[in-house]
């Protein structure tokens, strides 16, 4: 079994099926694209954007639902200042409240408002459904492999 270097100059085993590869990616990026496309519609309602619920499951999972700006930045797919620009306009709209790092004075504190708490928890009731039911053509078995295989893609 022969490795080679990959794109960015780490190795890849030789043996590896290349068109089994392809499509293999081509599935899991169709599959994500129609899954996505499903339970995006949770947002179709206009009360909160799919990025604002990611910027508010990113802070009520924290304790006393408050987290640092760069850990919100870190955990969306998005820059850093389209995040800042989304979190200003959340701050307008009351969903949370953005207060300077004592400890970096560079950084901010976000802290979800009751109303950017209640409104996210009514959404994740709603949209965790919609996953759930989405994801059970797949057994509890299957949905650990898959948890595992995508960990593994991305690195973790």
């Amino acid at each position: 079994m022969a490795l080679v270097a990959g794109a960015r100059g780490d190795t890849v085993d030789a043996m590896t099926d290349r068109r089994l590869a392809i499509a293999a990616w081509e599935s899991l990026f169709r599959a994500q694209h129609e899954v996505m496309a499903e339970i995006s519609r949770d947002f179709d309602d206009d009360q909160l954007s799919g990025a604002e619920y990611d910027v508010l499951l990113t802070v009520t999972r924290c304790d006393e639902h408050t987290a640092r700006l760069r850990d919100v930045t870190a955990n969306m797919l998005i820059s850093q200042p389209s995040v800042s620009r989304l979190v200003d306009r959340m701050v307008a709209r009351g969903l949370v409240s953005k207060q300077p790092d004592p400890q970096d004075g560079r950084g901010a504190i976000l802290r979800a408002t009751d109303k950017g708490a209640t409104m996210f928890r009514r959404l994740a009731t709603v949209h965790g459904r919609t996953i759930a039911e989405r994801m059970s053509v797949l057994t509890d078995d299957e949905l650990a492999q898959l948890e595992k295989l995508t960990a593994r893609l991305r690195g973790v």
